[in-house]
């Protein structure tokens, strides 16, 4: 059955305001919870960011009060349950514990939009940073097991695969070849313009994340490794913003950010094993209609356009379900491993010219690659344990990533003629 979420009569915005006992839930249990609820809960936790500090960004461009206002009740609510998403996270799991799963969701949430995606240009754009995500990963999975003796596979449920994707150090490149076309939305498919608002936000919630946490870590090297993938997380969140179209007003935009949040929270309680997290997801759906309307009357207060204009055709046709995508990620590997950003495409490194810009970019940033925090915890997992953190349900699917006792600093990075 399609879902209209214009046609649901919405609650008043009275009724979305919760009182301060019920925004600070009891949390998941760490040991128990199913991974993908606790990665619903991280995407919905980063779509709830994403829709405040958008709000806050119209707000400080807007010269009406009486819309300032509007948004400013909108914005009320949105912070409240995003307190509540974020406390459901329990007090005995550690940053890395959560950065796991952070790294997880990047991995599966990008697969499957990348595997939906009719758009070509817009699965390039997922397809290239999944694998750099799928790096990340690997390289937290080894930090996690050499500082705490925990072994990742367990946290992610072996829902995928632990091992190297284009290796981290090959991910430093100069920041004007990740800037990409902007995608018409007037001419684009729903399922296109609600990738791009998912993925955006997601990575930017990894990005945000790692830019506050990186000084909380134990110990120096963790504090770097989380500088140096930040870093990355940086490169992802301008590479799926440069997707979005730049010609949309900021009301339209309003529109769009209610949309998707209805959108992925009716997903998410379709998809919820835990009963508990699943009234959530419905008590927030219930919300986000009222959001919804609200922007849908704002646009036709302050600019005269209908919903339809924007969202010609609304109905949740197709749901957001997390899946593994373990051979999905093994032909990417094999497909664009070698890749990098060039302009507005991309490009095997070992087709770049030797002038690129890329290259000397790269030098100037990692200094010597052997002190790049992301290589050094490998070098001292497997000094320490005889071979890299891994889990994988089969042979690595091409050659030169595939040694566990070697951690590959030239590919992606040097050009394998050279």
């Amino acid at each position: 059955m399609t879902v209209n979420p214009f046609e649901i009569k919405p609650v008043t915005f009275e009724k979305t305001v919760s009182c301060l006992s019920s925004i600070y839930p009891k949390p998941y249990r760490k040991e128990e919870v199913d991974p993908y609820t606790k990665l619903r809960i991280i995407l919905m936790n980063g779509t709830e960011y994403e829709a405040i500090w958008f709000s806050h960004r119209f707000f400080r461009q807007c010269n009406n009060n009486d819309l300032r206002r509007s948004l400013a009740l909108l914005r009320s609510t949105e912070q409240q349950q995003q307190k509540l998403l974020s406390c459901l996270k329990p007090l005995n799991e550690s940053i890395l514990e959560t950065t796991i799963g952070y790294e997880h969701l990047a991995v599966d949430l990008t697969s499957t939009l990348a595997k939906r995606e009719k758009n070509q240009y817009v699965k390039a754009a997922l397809d290239f940073a999944l694998l750099e995500d799928f790096d990340h990963l690997y390289r937290y999975a080894n930090l996690l097991e050499f500082d705490q003796g925990i072994q990742a596979e367990k946290l992610i449920g072996k829902l995928a695969e632990i091992m190297p994707g284009r290796p981290t150090v090959a991910e430093h490149r100069f920041p004007a070849d990740d800037v990409k076309n902007f995608v018409d939305f007037n001419n684009a498919d729903m399922l296109t313009k609600l990738n791009i608002a998912i993925i955006t936000a997601a990575e930017q919630q990894t990005m945000n994340y790692y830019m506050n946490i990186a000084q909380f870590y134990s110990n120096d090297l963790g504090r770097k490794i989380y500088s140096e993938i930040g870093l990355i997380e940086e490169e992802h969140v301008t590479l799926y913003g440069s997707l979005s179209d730049t010609n949309k007003t900021f009301l339209e935009n309003l529109l769009m950010h209610e949309y998707n949040e209805a959108y992925l929270y009716y997903s998410c309680y379709q998809s919820e094993s835990d009963s508990k997290i699943k009234r959530i997801w419905e008590e927030n759906f219930e919300k986000e209609i009222q959001h919804l309307h609200t922007a849908a009357q704002l646009l036709r207060t302050y600019e005269k356009k209908d919903y339809l204009e924007v969202i010609p055709k609304p109905e949740f046709d197709d749901l957001l379900v997390l899946s593994p995508s373990v051979d999905y990620v093994r032909e990417t590997i094999k497909n664009t491993i070698e890749n990098t950003g060039n302009n507005e495409g991309y490009i095997s490194v070992n087709e770049l010219p030797k002038e690129h810009r890329f290259f000397d970019y790269n030098n100037r940033v990692l200094g010597n690659v052997n002190e790049a925090p992301t290589h050094i915890i490998i070098d001292k997992h497997i000094e320490d344990f005889g071979k890299d953190y891994r889990y994988e349900v089969k042979n690595y699917p091409i050659d030169g990533l595939g040694d566990r006792k070697c951690d590959n600093t030239q590919i992606a990075r040097i050009p394998s003629k050279s």
